[in-house]
């Protein structure tokens, strides 16, 4: 008897994501965005300084998924482009093994000299929940959400609440796949091939650029391409195509539970060019990403 289909569990989520990091470039392209362009951002925040002694605060709020290289990359730029100056760092993450590896990884960091580390183990919805119910609207002069608002029920609302929460002249970080990426594609042309485990928002960069539009705030967006090999989600019985599979549709086992007709749509509509490539006998999935400052 097949099992039925289900969701992921939180556990299961951090598995099937960390094949999709190991098969993907999205943290070297995220890399290549703090290349070029973070130090130039983070440098703007400076002109909230009225003194020259360095002993002001950069208070930073970080939302989304487990990418804390990517966050502590992040801290080393304001540090550089800003000596001397310390870093108040809050972090709202809601998975435990998420919050646990962070804290890990902040342990093996002796250099992260003058940074504070709070972090909150909740969705952004019960963190927003939280502040409005202690009244402590705190400022920050950099937030970011990378790659999370997937999973967000009320996207525009959570957009505002958090854009509310800059302080003068700060700046909103919103990383989303583009609109030339094959999620995009997939999302619009095949969505009848994804099982209705998966919960996630069907969103990409134009659908937050619309929120942003309406609430009148100016934004910059940058795009970046990134790919993903998902080659091995074409051979049968691949433990890593397996668990690239359970990422991208959101199932447990998606090649072990999923009706086949399901299974063959799934991987035909993943081997259409506005989704994939093959680039020397591998497939390629668009995996691009849009870069979105917002300002305060």
């Amino acid at each position: 008897m097949i099992p039925a289909m289900r969701s992921l569990t939180a556990e299961e989520y951090v598995e099937a994501f960390k094949s999709f990091l190991d098969h993907s470039t999205e943290h070297q392209c995220m890399d290549e965005f703090n290349k070029e362009q973070m130090p130039n951002i983070v440098a703007g925040i400076t002109r909230l300084w009225h003194c020259i002694s360095h002993k002001a605060e950069h208070a930073s709020l970080l939302l989304g998924d487990f990418l804390a290289g990517v966050d502590l990359k992040m801290i080393r730029i304001l540090q550089a482009v800003h000596p001397g100056v310390s870093i108040d760092n809050e972090i709202v993450e809601p998975n435990p093994q998420h919050v646990a590896a962070y804290k890990e990884l902040v342990n093996q960091a002796p250099d992260l000299q003058n940074v504070s580390f709070i972090w909150h183990q909740l969705t952004s919805l019960e963190y927003e929940q939280q502040v409005k119910e202690k009244g402590t609207h705190k400022k920050f002069d950099f937030i970011h959400m990378i790659q999370m608002l997937y999973r967000v029920e009320d996207i525009p609302n959570t957009i505002k609440f958090f854009h509310s929460c800059l302080d003068h002249h700060g700046k909103l970080l919103i990383i989303i796949l583009s609109d030339s990426s094959g999620w995009a594609s997939l999302w619009k042309k095949h969505r009848d091939c994804l099982p209705a485990t998966d919960s996630g928002h069907y969103i990409t960069c134009s659908g937050i650029t619309e929120v942003l539009q309406r609430l009148g705030v100016q934004h910059r967006v940058y795009e970046f391409p990134s790919g993903w090999d998902i080659t091995e989600c074409f051979t049968e019985g691949d433990a890593v195509g397996g668990r690239m599979m359970d990422f991208l549709t959101g199932t447990k086992n998606f090649l072990g539970t999923a009706p086949a007709a399901l299974r063959r749509r799934l991987q035909e509509a993943l081997c259409q060019p506005e989704c994939s490539s093959t680039r020397g006998g591998r497939v390629i999935f668009s995996n691009n990403l849009s870069m979105i400052v917002v300002e305060s």
